[in-house]
């Protein structure tokens, strides 16, 4: 009697897992018929995409905050992964219900396709057609649950007793559902392959960046000043490598846009309305500046900073030919993937160096860093000010329209405020005895840095040796030589000032609504 019960515990662990792995490749063959058909139509026709970007924009902000903080510019990949272990988990449910009630699992399946459908559908600029790939591919799953479902059901009215086995050792229907199933999952990783190769041989962006010319500018950028990088080796590069860039936004897979039919509406209260395109701009009188740009979500001491030379045309010149009428006090841009942006007015008009960039560090803006056109605002968070893939500006209030993120309780204007970090020595990093060497960065963009001091073991606040300054809107690098240094384990606080003698804010807060204050501060063995 107990080994026929533990027989039948067995059987029925079988047969959970059987059920699962037909939820899980029937999953993959609709996942990746609608992926290999999306490429012909664009990312928002793809499932996966649309899903993970409506869920980033129901985001609460402190989930957000806790992905930023916890896995910093891998924010995106972690989401996929957590999408694919959900995926898989919800299909290998349905697969299992499917061996009681094929109809019930088939039933799921289409739930879960009008969810995805309402995500597609309702991401800026679909349309009907753009739901075609998930109707493909939903039915190509529904055919191979159904189809390995059957399968499985003619295994087991043909499974043989433990007494005929001795007879029939291979299981000959059994054996038929595997080749089956690996047949399908095989079918499955194909096509999702040759989705990805198609979206990368379609990529018309690519191809036109990479044999794009940028034109020479009207107002080159001020030379750097001999010694803007710190004479410490750790400190970050003064001018930020285009690979190395922060990037955090709304967009979990990169958009494609044609330069050769994007343009750029300008439009609200304005007295003249108007369109820009890709080469009218590379036509235009443009500038090129050193400006640091700095996420609303970074953490006191955190690497969401970054400086680059940036070539554009200045956003004042868009407004001037525009004319904002009187009362309108913001601009709102708009992303191709539907991000807006609430940016002051002012901060547009006045003499410091806004622009539609459409270079960055001597290339065309990578596709990751908005490649056509993006904003590049110093002074600014860029969740009010750095609208990557731009489409559209609108003036008007900030009474009438709220960007993004300050419709979810951010800020509504974002200036950013005076920060500084230690880089070197790195936190908990042991150092060899004698001379030690401490370094780091600090900014407040638009008034520059005029003092950094640090603290070691809570002792007295001593005055760093500041680097050359290249302007007010990048930041600055600060470095100091403790000599001696005994062992043992230590602890270095950094603080600095603007320009106007004003000290950087001590109080700890996080970066929700209007970004994080502190002293950054990090410990460190001298050995």
């Amino acid at each position: 009697m107990g080994k026929r019960s533990t027989e039948f515990k067995k059987q029925d662990w079988r047969g959970l897992g059987i059920g699962a792995l037909t939820g899980v490749i029937s999953a993959g063959v609709l996942f990746a018929i609608a992926e290999l058909v999306a490429a012909f139509f664009g990312p928002v026709a793809s499932p996966l995409t649309s899903v993970g970007s409506t869920f980033i924009d129901f985001t609460p902000g402190w989930l957000k905050n806790f992905a930023i903080a916890t896995f910093g510019t891998n924010d995106k990949m972690v989401l996929l992964l957590s999408m694919g272990i959900a995926a898989a988990a919800l299909s290998a449910v349905a697969g299992i219900v499917a061996r009681k009630s094929l109809r019930t699992a088939m039933g799921m399946v289409l739930a879960f396709a009008i969810v995805m459908a309402a995500c597609i559908i309702t991401r800026s600029g679909a349309g009907p057609f753009d739901l075609l790939p998930l109707l493909l591919g939903t039915a190509a799953g529904l055919w191979a649950l159904r189809f390995l479902s059957s399968t499985e059901s003619k295994a087991e009215e043909a499974n043989i007793t433990d007494e005929a086995r001795s007879s029939h050792p291979v299981a000959p229907s059994r054996r038929i559902f595997l080749i089956k199933s690996a047949t399908l999952a095989g079918v499955a990783v194909v096509a999702g392959l040759g989705g990805s190769v198609l979206s990368a041989t379609r990529n018309t962006a690519r191809a036109f960046r990479e044999a794009l010319k940028l034109p020479t500018p009207k107002v080159r950028a001020a030379a750097l000043p001999a010694g803007v990088q710190a004479p410490v080796d750790g400190v970050t590069p003064f001018v930020t490598p285009n690979e190395d860039f922060y990037r955090i936004d709304t967009a979990l897979i990169v958009p494609e846009i044609d330069p050769e039919s994007w343009e750029l509406r300008v439009h609200g209260m304005v007295e003249e309305e108007f369109s820009i395109t890709f080469d009218e701009l590379l036509k235009s009188e443009l500038i090129e500046s050193h400006v640091t740009l700095t996420c609303v979500s970074n953490v006191v001491g955190g690497n969401l900073a970054g400086n680059a030379k940036w070539l554009g045309f200045p956003l004042r010149e868009v407004l001037a030919r525009a004319k904002p009428k009187d009362g309108a006090d913001m601009v709102l841009s708009t992303s191709s993937d539907g991000f807006s942006a609430s940016t002051p007015l002012p901060v547009l008009q006045d003499d410091r160096d806004a622009m539609l960039a459409i270079g960055m560090n001597g290339e065309p803006l990578p596709l990751e860093h908005g490649f056509p056109v993006r904003m590049v605002v110093p002074g600014l968070y860029g969740f009010v000010s750095a609208t990557k893939w731009v489409v559209d500006l609108e003036v008007t209030t900030f009474a009438e329209k709220a960007g993004y993120w300050t419709s979810r309780g951010w800020s509504s204007h974002g200036p950013i405020k005076t920060a500084s970090r230690v880089e070197v020595p790195r936190a908990f990093g042991r150092i060899p005895a004698g001379k030690v060497s401490i370094g780091g960065s600090a900014w407040a963009q638009t008034k520059g840095i005029s003092k950094v001091e640090i603290q070691l073991d809570d002792g007295a606040w001593q005055q760093a040796t500041l680097a050359a300054e290249a302007s007010v809107d990048t930041w600055r690098q600060w470095s100091y030589i403790w000599n001696d240094a005994p062992a043992g384990n230590h602890k270095v606080r950094v603080r600095a000032y603007d320009t106007a003698g004003e000290l950087q804010i001590e109080d700890q807060a996080p970066p929700e609504p209007d970004g994080s204050t502190g002293w950054h501060s990090i410990n460190f063995t001298v050995t």
